[in-house]
């Protein structure tokens, strides 16, 4: 797997632009193909996802249009009009059907669009559309809300070519964060084999990640093909997973406030349904981030989580182990608890791994052959302060 520069512009055919005023931003991205798409599990799902699966039908997008500081969600009749409103911008300039236009919000919910705002954003934009990595940026940092870092990524492997995009720091946990994720590939699959595809990989990617337990109203993934080389599903299977693992990274690194990340890596489980349910329980409790916060080596949070996920376990003969890198960059590797038995004389060393800034947590349930592994980051101070000050 070969990391290439550009972006989602290193796919050629995708163009991209963004633009920002204060807390608002609109991206656009025109590229034309094959096309897939998932969104969150939430019952109270935004307008612009409920348009968007419309558009999907025919599994054929020629562009996407995401603005940021207004989610469109809780907003009934009036918030669907809305985002029908922005597909037929991006459509008009492109010249094409608005139910071949994929639209996107992020931001507070229960606001209405402020569509004249989002359509000068759009007048600002439309003559920005390139095809460079400096385009492929400015669309991402126009769709960032809390988030503190750009997250993007592009890779080459066996001739095909998949890039991605996504925003998300808060209200993440996706069932797929808020989360918007734009991939793109040069690949020729069709939307069925794209959706098979991005299922697999958001399964052991983004619904494996957790920063604060809130499933968001408006978590969007999106899958474009433009269909220009032919390559192996098997390739692009893997690329695409890899593109989708570290996007997931990136998020839980950038979570609200967070100042560490972790990793939280099961096996042995007797099922991959079981490895999940462990590693998501840990990486989800708020004991386990507030203990990696406080570099506080408390190894009984996490026996607790795996006890009350739901995947089946036997306390008796569990194995638990920090790995990490000290302070002084030194790598560190411990065990502290081995097969149902705690190990004595080893809490300085776990302390060590719990001051660095990132961090495994190894867990064998020793009941099969089954694993997972879980993103996710410390809970702070910090994230407090940002949601208690999100809207104002």
């Amino acid at each position: 797997m070969q990391r290439i520069e550009g972006g989602i512009c290193a796919v050629p055919g995708v163009r991209a632009a963004g633009v920002r005023q204060g807390k608002y931003g609109l991206a656009l991205i025109a590229a034309s193909g094959a096309a897939a798409g998932m969104f969150t599990t939430n019952k109270v799902r935004a307008a612009p996802l409920d348009v968007t699966a419309q558009h999907l039908a025919d599994g054929y997008l020629d562009g996407v249009i995401a603005n940021s500081g207004c989610a469109n969600a809780y907003t009934g009749p009036r918030g669907l009009e809305d985002a029908r409103a922005m597909s037929r911008l991006l459509a008009g300039f492109l010249e094409t059907d608005e139910k071949k236009i994929g639209v996107a919000s992020t931001g507070v919910i229960g606001r209405y669009m402020d569509l004249t705002l989002i359509s000068q954003l759009f007048e600002q934009a439309k003559v920005r559309l390139r095809s460079n990595g400096e385009a492929s940026t400015e669309a991402e940092r126009a769709i960032m809300t809390t988030d503190t870092r750009v997250k993007e990524i592009a890779v080459e492997h066996e001739g095909l070519r998949v890039a991605g995009i996504v925003k998300g720091a808060g209200m993440i946990e996706p069932n797929v964060a808020t989360m918007l994720c734009f991939l793109y590939t040069n690949a020729d699959f069709p939307a069925q084999t794209l959706h098979e595809c991005l299922a697999d990989a958001v399964q052991d990617s983004f619904n494996m990640l957790t920063v604060d337990g809130d499933t968001s109203t408006n978590d969007t993934v999106l899958l474009t093909a433009t269909g220009k080389v032919i390559g192996r599903e098997a390739d692009f299977r893997e690329a695409l997973r890899y593109v989708c693992m570290e996007l997931a990274r990136m998020m839980a690194r950038d979570g609200e406030g967070a100042s560490k990340y972790f990793e939280t890596v099961v096996c042995g489980a007797r099922s991959v349904e079981d490895a999940r349910l462990a590693a998501k329980a840990v990486a989800r409790s708020s004991l386990v981030k507030t203990a990696v916060y406080g570099a506080d080596p408390n190894w009984g949070r996490i026996i607790c989580a795996v006890g009350y996920s739901g995947a089946e376990m036997d306390p008796t003969k569990i194995t638990l182990g920090l790995e990490g890198k000290s302070p002084d960059g030194v790598s560190v590797k411990v065990s502290l608890v081995e097969k149902g038995r705690i190990v004595d004389g080893v809490l300085d060393q776990a302390k060590e791994i719990m001051l660095g800034d990132t961090i495994t947590i190894n867990i064998d349930l020793a009941l099969g052959d089954a694993q997972a592994r879980g993103f996710g980051c410390d809970l702070t101070h910090e994230y407090v302060n940002v949601n208690a000050n999100y809207t104002t």
